[in-house]
């Protein structure tokens, strides 16, 4: 294993150090418990805290600042925060509106994410992140992961909070947002967790997984290598299948890579899936295209589609001032 590492068990740590110090007029951090917040807090609105395990920078730390989090709570890498952190972030933050948590659908984060809410002694409330479309049928008890759509979710929400909404405004929203955006992703490789020192699954030289979640896990199946209109048709028949948008629609189209495929990649799929939405008569009305959620090293990018209406494109439209987007 070659990274840039010192000490594996310190590198959060630095990593959080180094982000703080290039953002200090952004950014302050707290450890013992951990969290980055905003290096000025904001008065009078709803405090958005969400968090997870760290490995897909800039997802959730690189989303704090004006017209998005107020707050976001790292775990060690790919390993959920515990409810201290989360305690800790909504004492420094909460204005006395409420607490809005945005989770990711995975067991742990869903889990200590409730331990906090019911630990508090404000009024909050959780929006649960599902948009992981690869996810067919599932028995497993959390059903559908949170991926790319989050940042879609954290971006809408924030703006509104900044705005003024309450807590319950902001809590439908986050959800009428979820329910609006489906997303799927492809890796031709697999992670490295530093603390592993191994890739977490084993893929073949012309092999590619279908539907890999984004720390690694297994896809809707294992697949030759194919074209990229090939890939994008297999991930958007599975994304416009979920949505089932009529035709005249606008839509926000992210694709996300993994932290493994270079951006020239990235926009080719971008003009490959935005021809498929023309071809379904589907209008592209705002784009986002990145590295956003990561999974460390991998090769591999996803797909988001999200529904728009006037709002919606009000809410994505509204200035933002974070270390990972700003406009």
């Amino acid at each position: 294993m070659k990274k840039f590492v010192n000490d594996v068990d310190a590198m959060l740590r630095e990593s959080l150090g180094g982000m703080v110090e290039a953002h200090p007029k952004l950014l302050r951090v707290e450890f013992e418990p951990t969290f980055v917040a905003r290096h000025e807090g904001a008065s009078n609105k709803v405090a958005l805290i969400s968090g997870g395990g760290s490995g897909h920078e800039p997802l959730h730390a690189g989303f704090v600042g004006r017209g998005m989090l107020d707050a976001a709570c790292p775990g060690q890498v790919f390993t959920s925060p515990t409810p201290d952190q989360m305690l800790a972030a909504a004492a420094a933050t909460e204005t006395g509106r409420g607490v809005l948590f945005i989770v990711k659908n995975y067991a742990g984060d869903g889990m200590n994410f409730q331990m906090a809410s019911e630990m508090l002694e404000t009024e909050s409330a959780t929006v649960l992140v599902n948009d992981d479309v690869a996810v067919e049928n599932s028995t497993h008890t959390t059903g559908r992961r949170g991926v790319a759509g989050t940042l879609v979710v954290e971006k809408m929400v924030g703006a509104a909070a900044e705005q003024g909404a309450t807590l319950a405004q902001c809590k439908a929203l986050g959800d009428r947002v979820n329910a609006a955006t489906a997303s799927m992703g492809v890796a031709f490789t697999s992670c490295t967790v530093p603390a592993a020192g191994r890739p977490t699954f084993d893929i073949g030289a012309d092999e590619i997984e279908i539907g890999v979640g984004i720390h690694g896990e297994p896809g809707r199946r294992r697949a030759a290598h194919m074209p990229a209109d090939e890939i994008v048709r297999t991930l958007m028949d599975a994304i416009l299948g979920d949505l089932k948008a009529r035709a005249g629609r606008e839509v926000l189209l992210h694709v996300n890579g993994f932290g493994g495929t270079p951006l020239m990649e990235l926009y080719l799929l971008h003009h490959a899936a935005n021809r498929r939405l023309e071809a379904e008569g589907l209008r592209l009305a705002r784009s986002l295209v990145g590295n956003y959620t990561t999974s460390l090293d991998m090769a591999g990018a996803s797909l988001t589609v999200s529904l728009l209406d006037d709002e919606l494109a009000s809410l994505w439209d509204a200035p933002v001032h974070t270390a990972a987007l700003r406009w």
